[in-house]
């Protein structure tokens, strides 16, 4: 062992007395019983793919997201049979409002949840989030009326604080070079997520009219109709529930590491710290507020489009839609899940790394545009073609928008360091779940409006709804560019 490594490893007296140098230019350390320090060890001896971390982020997202869209396909029809909507076109009104429902709840309760998790842990809000998955989204199959339904929406979304933690997880359990396959597997399970649960909406919803042989009208199902798709998606949050109990913690428990010093066997060395972002007001870093920004505005455009998708594509063709039953809307999105979950799996991962997170959010931006703007021309489609236009058409829009959402949450992720990652990502599901809770609502009343100016001479019905959803993309788009988004210095990414 030469001299160099000999100071290094064993100081002598001047050495130990003398000021510290840098946090960044220490070797880690790792405190005895830190869960947060047990698993920056497991990352750091390991240079593989952390699979049975990415398994559980993947589930729990998806366990979460399912509730969220499973009532669009039978949005419409649980409208009418509650018997709110004074008429046909008021309907999407009331779905509007009951679909934002959830989200102005996650409005209330995201920051809180966030911060939370920075002090408590990641594990213990993601189980509770859980529970009120189980719990609440059963509520909600067995209202008996329209404000049963919002009530429990409303508290579902308040008492999920699961998006904020499960973001700052699924890049604290793999090493750098794999934060965007983690947040990429959190992004696509929660994009399936968002397209099975209408799918599994639409396929068990009024079990008892669909399947009469298997569902009796005198049964639980026959008697509340939307049951059965909450309940099987209670069932999934259930298990992811129970998985928790193998869920290693990943948040540092130990305080004053500034003052701290371990011995590790032979070695001293300094508390490890992260070092990369000076620790600041959220408020006031640049980087981080822009990628919410940007985020914010794709949210909007998502939410918006998900909303009105499911009620353009059941509505009567007289207005413009499609004439689907919530079975044929079912099958499409269970199809368009199908083929995101095959871009993710094989293809996401080459797209990032030739384009880079900046860029692909871009390039994907820029091409949703002209996908959306096919959509009205869609209703002079019949048979075979229709059904290959509106599967291609969902198929990608589902992956372009998986794309720009993981690369916005990795600029988020990236600007700040672990403890304010919570808290940052808790900021950016208040303003995402703002933005959320103003797209059902907006959608609705768009979808209201179009329908009732079918013979107008400037974008007449459904034309002036897919007009204003690409306005809002074109906006996220500008977003994404100089000056508006900024990134942190040492922020290594096309």
């Amino acid at each position: 062992m030469d001299n160099t490594t000999r100071s290094r490893t064993f100081p002598d007296n001047d050495e130990a007395n003398a000021t510290p140098p840098p946090p960044e230019d220490a070797a880690p350390v790792y405190y005895e019983g830190c869960p947060g320090c047990a698993m920056e060890r497991k990352v750091e001896n390991s240079t593989g793919i952390p699979y049975k971390e990415f398994v559980f982020v993947g589930v729990t997202s998806l366990a979460s997201a399912l509730p969220i869209s499973s009532l669009f396909p039978f949005l419409y029809f649980m409208i009418q049979d509650m018997h709110v909507a004074k008429n046909e076109q008021d309907i999407g009104v009331y779905a509007g409002l009951l679909g934002a429902s959830y989200m102005a709840g996650r409005f209330a309760g995201s920051l809180f949840w966030g911060v939370v998790a920075d002090r408590v842990g990641r594990k213990p809000i993601i189980a509770f989030s859980l529970f009120t998955v189980v719990i609440l989204n059963t509520l909600f199959g067995l209202s008996v009326n329209y404000w049963m339904a919002l009530t429990t929406r409303l508290l579902l979304g308040s008492l999920n604080g699961m998006l904020a933690p499960m973001k700052a997880y699924c890049v604290e359990v793999c090493r750098p070079e794999h934060h965007a396959l983690g947040l990429s597997v959190l992004s696509s399970a929660w994009g399936i997520g968002l397209v099975i649960g209408p799918s599994i909406g639409g396929y068990l919803a009024q079990p008892a009219k669909h399947y009469p042989k298997l569902f009796s009208e005198n049964s639980i199902f026959g008697r509340f109709p939307y049951f059965l798709p909450c309940l099987c998606i209670s069932l999934v949050a259930l298990a992811a529930l129970i998985s928790c109990i193998w869920l290693p913690e990943t948040l540092h428990m130990h305080k004053n590491l500034e003052v701290e010093v371990e011995m590790v066997g032979d070695t001293r060395m300094s508390p490890r710290r992260e070092a990369p972002h000076p620790e600041k007001s959220l408020y006031k870093n640049r980087p981080l507020m822009s990628s919410i920004a940007a985020y914010c505005v794709f949210t909007l455009h998502d939410t918006a489009y998900s909303e009105i998708f499911s009620l353009w594509t059941v509505s009567d063709k007289k207005y413009g839609g499609l004439g689907f039953s919530s079975k044929d809307v079912g099958q499409v999105l269970a199809v368009s899940g199908a083929g995101l979950l095959v871009y993710q799996l094989f293809i996401f991962r080459h797209v990032h790394n030739l384009l880079g997170s900046v860029n692909s959010l871009r390039i994907a931006s820029a091409l949703s545009i002209p996908i959306l703007a096919c959509y009205p021309f869609m209703t002079n489609l019949s048979g075979t073609k229709l059904g290959l236009a509106i599967y291609f058409a969902a198929i990608a829009k589902g992956a372009l928008a998986m794309t720009i959402l993981t690369g916005n949450a990795i600029l988020q992720n990236n600007a700040v360091s672990q403890n304010q990652r919570g808290a940052a990502n808790g900021l950016s599901a208040t303003g995402q779940s703002l933005f959320k809770t103003i797209a059902p609502v907006g959608a609705g009343v768009l979808f209201s409006w179009a329908q009732k100016r079918q013979n107008a001479t400037f974008f007449p019905g459904d034309q002036i709804i897919f007009v204003i959803l690409n306005l809002v993309e074109l906006l996220g788009l500008a977003l994404s560019f100089k000056p508006f988004l900024s990134l942190p210095k040492k922020y290594d990414f096309k």
